[in-house]
């Protein structure tokens, strides 16, 4: 989500116009006229990758206030948290006038929502009717918005099961509830592979993905949980290709120096970057995500500490609207 439209108009005085400056005038406003539609027909033609945001650092806020600072960082879409009791969007109370409303201001300023988010530990013990519960009013307020996808944790390892055991065991139980009622919507579940939930490295997202197969129910992708692990962030692109719904923008900065004095298992050699100030090669990652025919965003996940929320969101968006049909 990027550019403001510009109107023009021409005020005149009818009686001082001549023949001439009439016909002149015509002309032009044919030219404006053929503009216009162009003009039309430029914003609706089909969507390409944009930037978005994921706005969890910006909960204080004012939601018009966000969507203000969407557009002064030329942000496209706006990842919204959306959890009961949330200021900018709570899915249990939202009704159909209250999604108007949010429609209209997106609407506005030429912003769109890429998917309502709730990270919440979903495999949280004796939680699961209200996990189901709250997710599938999450898939509601996204139907009546109009967002195509929402965006879910795969929540944490319980007991002594691994993450493989609980992909197998316990996720079909729990989220095949949510993902029917998703499909009824036309809604996509995408679950974002956070390594401390059960989605850790690839054979994570493989058990995943041939446990639960239905179209609808895929990845949040994001390649900075990978980066740490020396994963191939890369690879799951093509093999999952159309099953990725969404993806976050963030960046991983690796300090090798301290990573070899530490070891792999000491702290302190990687943290979380805005993109562009990391280790992820932005330009490749895009153009694979060109290759499988991805037409989605790049959700900013502004996890950066050296920067400021806003100052971080307009880095990002600088960065990454360089690939971007902006």
């Amino acid at each position: 989500m990027n550019s403001l439209s510009r109107r023009t108009f021409i005020g005149t005085t009818a009686g001082a116009m001549s023949a001439a400056s009439l016909a002149s005038l015509g002309a032009a406003t044919l030219t404006s006229t053929a503009a216009g539609a162009e003009s039309a027909a430029e914003r609706k033609k089909p969507k390409d990758i944009r930037t978005g945001m994921l706005t969890a650092p910006v909960r204080g806020l004012p939601f018009e206030e966000v969507l203000n600072m969407a557009q002064r960082c030329h942000i496209a879409a706006l990842e919204v948290v959306a959890e009961p009791g949330h200021p900018h969007i709570d899915p249990t109370t939202l009704d159909a006038a209250q999604a108007e409303g949010i429609k209209q201001k997106l609407s506005e300023r030429g912003l769109e929502i890429s998917a309502l988010s709730n990270y919440m530990d979903t495999t949280a013990p004796g939680k699961a009717a209200e996990v189901q519960e709250i997710m599938k009013k999450t898939i509601d307020a996204a139907a009546l918005l109009g967002v195509p996808t929402i965006c879910v944790g795969l929540g944490m390892p319980v007991g002594k099961r691994s993450k493989i055991q609980m992909i197998i065991q316990v996720i079909p139980g729990l989220f095949r509830p949510i993902i029917d009622h998703a499909k009824e919507k036309g809604i996509h579940v995408a679950v974002e592979n956070w390594f401390e939930t059960n989605l850790q490295g690839l054979d994570t997202f493989d058990c995943l993905m041939e446990t639960l197969p239905d179209e609808n129910f895929g990845f949040n992708y994001d390649p900075s949980h990978l980066v740490h692990q020396q994963c191939d962030y890369m690879a799951p692109i093509t093999m999952f290709g159309k099953r990725i719904f969404h993806t976050h923008a963030k960046d991983t900065l690796v300090n090798e120096r301290r990573r070899a004095y530490v070891g792999v298992l000491g702290q302190g050699w990687w943290r979380y970057a805005i993109p562009g100030f990391g280790n992820i090669n932005w330009g490749q990652y895009v153009g694979n995500l060109r290759d499988i025919g991805y037409k989605g965003v790049l959700s900013i996940e502004h996890e950066d500490d050296t920067f400021g929320p806003e100052e971080g969101f307009r880095h990002g968006a600088n960065y990454l609207n360089q690939f971007c049909n902006v």
